[in-house]
């Protein structure tokens, strides 16, 4: 469309809109569950007022409007609801508010008695104009105040009747009526369930889950230990490859080449003679087994999550019926997968831009389609930065608009801005390098960067506190303490986190000089006794609770470091996008001995000074206490809780 000529234009500036990804390019990350707060600099040439509103489409919906409100230096804030799944858009509008301007300037000159009689008619006019246009939304309320105004005899009479019943939203959308509005561009919003923000996982490798190291328990067996993690407070139940695993190039015990009769494999060489990816291992069960293992998660209010890992064994059906989907050496063989000095002689990697690569990313989308089917809706992403990003944006946006409660969860520790950009591309979620990050300094930067403007808009993290590929340092060789410490930093840093099992019983025996654990559980079976003396079910029950109780601790709010005078103690506070909810946490990376810090809580979001009296409650013991000032003691002990949740109520007015 051409555009206007500029004498012909009154153009009002609406610059650097929030939330926006890269100018619009990518849709911005959103949750029915919680309003989606917009804002932009608003400013227009003169000292009239301005009038603004978010405009928005849920998909396949009606437009909708929000009025902005300004609060301060030309910044415009607002928020809009949508509880529709799926892409919405939204723009933000802004006009001319000449009735409020007009109001404005009559009220200053009769409040310095001066004659207004030609202000209050030009007013009059400027409503009568607006009603003879016959497409003023708000035409009765208009036209009471047009007789309210052509009533008044005197001055201190149409003060009273301007100032008191002058109807503002009413007059507003009058204005946008008779002036028209300059509006922003169209942005894109990914709304999610509230799943895709704030939930906490336990990964679970289905075939050890019994009693007996020498054979692997079946789905129907790994469903007996259902109860126990439903009952530790968790809501996903994440399920590394349960497929077929392949015979060539099999791993044995501890990564080696040299597997011994019995040795199970690495789940992620999917496939062998009977089946691939839409196939469950026939050691695990069948796909009614499958089926069965879902209901009963369900119906303990626990989502299962399956692992999409697009790799092929050497003996997937996919090797044999379409060789050309994978990369060949110049003898014509199929080339494995390595990342120096890591190699995979048990996985070849697909080539998606092989010449069939319409058929081969069709394939793969089934495979998602075939797991959807059977009752799946979150998948965990194996390894999603080593296929290319147009394949990403494509599959699921293809995924999600047939289910648009489908969530990802992209598995990519690489570089960050290659994690930002699977982010971008549509994954609900990003493993993270928490487990990497041990001081409270370094945790400080890392979840500084995380809230920085250009991630909270589209990266969602999930804090793992560990996998089965890495046992981080903090937790190697450690005591029980360090675990509860990791625990709690990953449940109240970040509102999505998870655990690998194994966590709760303090496993942390590494190969020495690596991050890897020692007698994988990607490489054999293992058995455990779940109930041994020492485990943290308590605590993870405990925390998950208070996870659960706590809206400060669900994602949508704010996170702020606190000052504390122990560089070894960690603090920080979260209050909910309401401010209704406000905890504090510090937390004790020094776990061999007790620490007695002074931190500092936050007054301010408690609207108290340092002679207000309000209520703390200590969220793990329940005990409760009256305090004064920002500065309290903690004492923070490895023996009993290294760690301090405390829930913060504002003085009584």
């Amino acid at each position: 469309m051409a555009r206007r000529p500029a004498w012909e234009r009154d153009e009002i500036a609406i610059e650097h809109v929030q939330p926006v990804v890269d100018g619009g390019r990518f849709a911005a990350k959103a949750e029915t569950d919680r309003p989606i707060g917009v804002s932009a600099d608003i400013f227009a040439d003169g000292h009239g007022l301005l009038a603004a509103s978010v405009c928005w489409q849920p998909f396949a919906g009606e437009w909708q409007r929000a009025p902005l409100r300004l609060v301060g230096n030309d910044r415009w804030a607002g928020s809009f609801a949508c509880t529709v799944l799926g892409r919405c858009q939204f723009a933000i509008e802004a006009w001319r508010d000449v009735f409020a301007s007009w109001r404005q300037d009559v009220l200053a000159k009769l409040a310095e008695e001066e004659d207004a009689r030609a202000d209050v008619e030009a007013g009059l006019q400027l409503i009568r104009r607006a009603l003879a246009l016959g497409q003023a939304s708000d035409a009765a309320a208009a036209e009471r105040f047009l007789r309210r105004c052509e009533g008044c005899t005197d001055p201190a009479t149409l003060a009273v009747v301007a100032r008191d019943t002058y109807p503002a939203p009413e007059m507003q959308r009058l204005a946008r009526d008779l002036a028209g509005c300059t509006q922003s561009p169209l942005f894109p919003v990914q709304v999610d369930r509230p799943a895709a923000r704030f939930s906490a996982w336990y990964e679970m490798f289905p075939r050890s889950q019994g009693q007996d190291p020498r054979r692997g328990s079946t789905l129907r067996e790994a469903a007996l230990r259902l109860p126990d993690i439903a009952a530790m407070g968790f809501d996903v139940l994440y399920l590394p490859p349960i497929h077929p695993i392949g015979e060539t190039g099999r791993k044995g015990r501890d990564n080696t080449l040299r597997p011994q009769p019995g040795d199970p494999g690495s789940p992620w060489a999917i496939g062998g003679p009977t089946g691939g990816h839409k196939s469950v291992h026939p050691e695990l069960g069948t796909l009614s087994d499958f089926a069965v293992f879902v209901a009963q998660a369900r119906s303990l209010h626990l989502e299962v999550a399956l692992d999409y890992a697009l790799q092929c064994s050497p003996d997937h059906p996919y090797v044999r019926e379409h060789p050309d989907w994978f990369f060949h050496r110049p003898d014509g063989t199929i080339r494995y997968a390595e990342n120096p000095p890591k190699r995979y002689q048990d996985i070849y990697p697909l080539n998606f831009y092989c010449d069939d690569r319409a058929a081969l990313w069709d394939e793969l989308k089934s495979i998602a389609a075939f797991w959807i089917d059977q009752g799946v809706r979150i998948f965990r992403v194996d390894n999603p930065h080593t296929k290319p990003f147009p394949f990403w944006e494509w599959l699921i946006a293809e995924v999600q608009r047939e289910h648009p409660e489908v969530i990802f969860l992209a598995e990519a520790f690489t570089r960050p801005k290659v994690m930002l950009r699977l982010a971008k591309l549509g994954f609900s979620q990003s493993y993270t390098y928490f487990t990497w990050r041990n001081t409270p300094a370094e945790l400080r930067e890392y979840v500084t960067e995380l809230q920085a403007a250009g991630q909270r808009e589209c990266f969602r993290p999930n804090f793992f506190a560990n996998t089965p590929d890495i046992l981080p340092a903090a937790l190697q060789g450690a005591n029980r303490a360090a675990f509860v410490a990791r625990l709690v930093l990953a449940a109240t840093l970040s509102p999505a986190y998870g655990i690998c099992n194994g966590f709760e019983l303090c496993e942390g025996q590494p190969i020495p000089g690596t991050e890897e654990y020692l007698h994988s559980e990607k490489y054999q079976i293992v058995a455990r006794n779940w109930d041994q003396p020492g485990n943290l079910r308590p605590e993870i029950r405990s925390i998950n609770a208070i996870r659960r109780g706590q809206p400060a601790l669900q994602g949508g709010g704010e996170l702020r470091f606190q000052s504390c005078d122990d560089e070894q103690v960690l603090a920080y506070a979260l209050r909910s996008a309401d401010g209704a909810s406000m905890v504090f946490v510090a937390v004790s990376t020094d776990v061999g001995q007790p620490r007695q810090p002074w931190v500092q809580l936050p007054l301010d979001w408690l609207g108290a000074s340092d002679a207000d009296e309000y209520q703390v409650r200590d969220l793990a013991s329940g005990q409760r206490s009256a305090r004064r000032g920002a500065w309290q003691q903690l004492v923070l002990d490895p023996a009993s809780a290294p760690f301090a949740i405390l829930q913060l109520t504002p003085p009584a007015r």
